[in-house]
């Protein structure tokens, strides 16, 4: 049996040197914006939100080139290709999480906070506790966004430059995490935002042309297309360990098969759709707008341009089952998450597979970036100045903290990213999420909406939701337990394709049995909330008072912080 190690040297495509060159060409490019629109000395303000300079047209591109991360293109792309229209449950997921985000914190969270998630959180509360509850979940959940992009990252370039083995794919996930950081230090968020509006229009673009280009080839049939991917895969290894074909036909297979999967897919679902409302790098967003109408325009650009994708990326993911097939792509460095970039070789050569690529590596730098910004801020402004200052540091000290912690978190996202590359990272970002959706959201929701939530019910809520929910996730199949699949490679050899983060199949300490824990984690989180406050007596009336004033008008947000 081979190995996931020797994967790497299975599959190799396109030009090395053109891929190269499309690379640098990007990454120049993008730097060159980045210090033209954005370089110089910055205030906190600047640094952490770019002081709201920007139209809730440019913020609603900008969102969707932060939340349409390699999960979405390469992650999404694969998982449809490999396991058919369960692949898609994760679009339509994060796609109705976002009716959720408008309709409940957009625009109440832009009126009420400032620079950070921390800043709503613990606006009526204690100061100081909540704070460095709100930090360690927003670490959480930026880590393990950050793992999913950073795995991404290794895959792509092991395969667009030829390389092989796990120094090599390290050395190009080092290398990632190098230039993203230098994004965060020299653009602040103003130069993150503008990276990732150019990088959302090229995204859409190139998704927009792969999709007519697999089209034509069926006469511009989708059930022509379906047909297609399920021929290709009847005929390959997959099918006959798998079936992979009846789960290109048949929706929800994968998730129907027994009890515990329709769980599954209930406790994934409830994930996707509760947990983009409690992302940080997306809250914070709301903060470059200057007014919450411009936030919740922000938002409602930004599902369109998301739904239109992910519409998009259905025909992706079929057009590789049919044109590349499940073997080719289940030997390639990164396995699922090549995908996109062989079925753009498929169609248009090395050209376009370098271009389709390209897109994919500043869509990868573009999120880390914006994750770093988040986490950054939250360290500065939450623990250095609230909690270890007192709130009497300087914009300038916190400045100088944040671009410290930028890169701190860049080395942990790197290390973290070389451990995590042979996962989908699809997958990672639904635990992301589940983490997001415990942790963050009933203390959001909370905070916003019930008069009677008190700092031990946030705290309880906070630290129940994020302990529950990684600790399921510890105990569950996605770190053991579970069986890998016999795969034919493309050079002929077998390998264990195992799901799980530990591929030897002797070990196993999982106890939980579902995949996401969002189901259990997130009751909790809200169930803790609601306890919590109960059992304390602790209610300022006058203080909810001034904070749902706030947050229906955003009257006096600039001086909310420092209280």
């Amino acid at each position: 049996m081979t190995s996931l190690s020797t994967l790497a040297t299975a599959t190799t495509v396109g030009n090395p040197k053109l891929n190269i060159g499309i690379f640098l060409a990007f990454v120049v490019f993008t730097l060159a914006i980045v210090i033209r629109v954005a370089s110089g000395k910055k205030t906190a303000e600047q640094y952490y939100t770019s002081a709201g300079a920007f139209s809730g047209r440019q913020n609603g591109i900008a969102i969707a080139g932060d939340y349409l991360s390699a999960a979405s293109f390469l992650g999404i792309a694969g998982a449809i290709a490999l396991t058919g229209l369960d692949g898609f449950l994760y679009s339509i997921g994060f796609l109705v999480a976002w009716l959720v985000a408008l309709l409940l914190v957009a625009e109440l969270m832009r009126n009420t906070g400032r620079f950070t998630m921390a800043d709503v959180l613990s606006y009526r509360l204690r100061q100081r506790p909540v704070r460095i509850a709100t930090a360690v979940s927003v670490m959480c959940v930026s880590l393990f966004y950050l793992l999913a992009q950073m795995a991404g990252a290794g895959g792509l370039v092991s395969l667009l430059l030829g390389v092989s083995g796990d120094t090599a794919q390290n050395i190009v996930i080092a290398i990632v995490g190098t230039v993203m950081v230098t994004y965060v230090l020299v653009g602040g968020m103003k130069g993150t935002t503008w990276v990732q509006i150019i990088k959302a229009i090229l995204l859409i673009a190139g998704a927009f042309v792969m999709t007519v280009w697999v089209l034509g080839k069926y006469g511009f049939s989708l059930s022509g297309l379906f047909q297609g991917a399920v021929d290709t895969t009847s005929g390959s290894s997959v099918e006959k360990t798998s079936k992979a074909a009846e789960k290109l036909t048949t929706y929800g297979m994968k998730y129907g098969k027994d009890t515990t999967t329709k769980i599954d897919f209930i406790s994934l679902s409830l994930a996707l759709v509760l947990g983009t409302a409690g992302l940080p790098h997306v809250l914070q967003r709301f903060y470059t707008v200057p007014t919450s109408k411009q936030a919740r325009k922000s938002v409602e650009w930004a599902i369109w341009l998301i739904g239109g994708f992910y519409l998009l990326t259905l025909v992706i993911g079929f057009g590789a089952a049919a044109l590349v097939g499940p073997d080719r792509i289940n030997a390639a460095p990164g396995k699922a998450n090549a995908a996109a970039p062989l079925l753009a070789y498929e169609l248009g050569g090395s050209t376009l597979l370098g271009i389709i690529s390209g897109i994919a590596f500043a869509t990868i730098l573009a999120v880390v970036a914006g994750l770093t910004i988040a986490a950054s801020a939250t360290f500065a402004h939450d623990i250095y100045k609230e909690v270890i200052k007192n709130g009497q540091a300087t914009g300038e000290q916190e400045v100088k903290v944040a671009r410290i912690a930028s890169m701190v978190i860049a080395v942990v996202a790197i290390l973290g990213g070389m451990l995590a590359k042979s996962q989908n990272i699809a997958f990672l970002v639904a635990l992301a999420f589940a983490v997001a959706a415990s942790a963050n959201l009933p203390t959001i929701l909370y905070s916003l909406f019930w008069k009677g939530f008190n700092t031990r019910g946030a705290l309880w809520s906070i630290y129940g939701g994020l302990i529950s929910s990684i600790g399921l996730i510890i105990f569950s199949p996605v770190v053991s337990g579970k069986p890998g699949v016999p795969t034919k490679l493309a050079d002929g050899t077998m390998a264990n394709l195992s799901p799980s983060m530990i591929t030897n199949p002797n070990i196993d300490f999982h106890w939980f049995p579902l995949d996401n824990p969002g189901l259990v984690s997130i009751p909790i989180g809200f169930l803790l909330g609601y306890v919590g406050s109960k059992l304390s007596k602790e209610f300022d009336a006058a203080k909810y008072a001034e904070m749902e004033v706030r947050s229906l008008t955003g009257h006096g947000v600039a001086e909310a912080i420092d209280h």
